[in-house]
């Protein structure tokens, strides 16, 4: 499939005229202009290129550590498992994080509020994400 790259681009420079940037926390799951990217990183979809991410980390008002979320349940290589983290926000609805996807993001690239994830799985998914480092 062909990747509109230039309706991205465009997309991009208008969300970087953004001034406000909204008010978000850790845990909290936003639809987020992700774009048209490279490869194996995670696309947004649509007219206006998002993807659902939750906050892992707030560094301030500005920026934050995100990981794309999916909802695609294929049948993962046993090597592979550590790299997702399965979990529900909406009843009946499982997505994944993709540990692997984490990335620094402007606030500005964040949408509309979607949900939250529950405290006990966040702790659990600190723990998984915290595994992967060296």
């Amino acid at each position: 499939m062909e990747k509109d790259f230039q309706n991205w681009h465009n997309k991009k420079s208008n969300i970087d005229k953004i001034e406000k940037r909204p008010f978000f926390h850790e845990r909290e799951i936003w639809f987020c202009y992700l774009g048209a990217n490279i490869g194996f990183e995670q696309d947004g979809s649509g007219e206006e290129f998002l993807r659902p991410v939750l906050i892992v980390r707030k560094f301030n008002n500005e920026i934050f550590w995100g990981i794309p979320l999916t909802k695609a349940h294929k049948k993962l290589a046993k090597k592979a498992e550590k790299y997702y983290f399965s979990f529900s926000f909406i009843s009946d609805i499982k997505s994944a994080a993709i540990l692997s996807q984490i990335r620094l993001i402007d606030a500005r690239r964040l949408s509309r509020h979607i949900g939250i994830m529950p405290d006990a799985e966040f702790i659990k998914l600190i723990e998984k994400l915290k595994a992967l480092l060296p």
